[in-house]
């Protein structure tokens, strides 16, 4: 299979507004690391977004806080009178027939 039909169609465009110090260091980075100009912007927002929603769903914790939060996990809930009321309920997915 050719590179051309790898890759994904990219037909939407995104504009960008910048300072003409800002557009020349980026320019230059992209020429340091043979990069286009847009393969370069491209690439670096996509990792720092990588980045950003990876730090919602990875959690690093020692082991204390770890075991800690078992234990919170496998403690049982405090009763209350609501919870009480609702669990005396028979469920809507019950077999009515018994």
């Amino acid at each position: 299979m050719s590179e051309v039909t790898a890759r994904a169609v990219k037909n939407e465009i995104i504009n960008l507004r910048t300072t003409e110090r800002q557009k020349n260091l980026l320019r230059r980075a992209a020429e340091a690391t043979d990069h286009s100009l847009t393969e370069f912007i491209l690439g670096s927002a996509v990792d720092q977004a990588e980045r950003v929603l990876a730090d919602r769903r990875w959690f690093t914790a020692t082991d204390d806080q770890f075991a800690e939060f078992v234990r919170l996990l496998d403690a049982p809930l405090p009763t209350t009178i609501k919870f009480d009321r609702l669990f005396s309920r028979q469920s809507r997915f019950a077999d009515r027939d018994n």
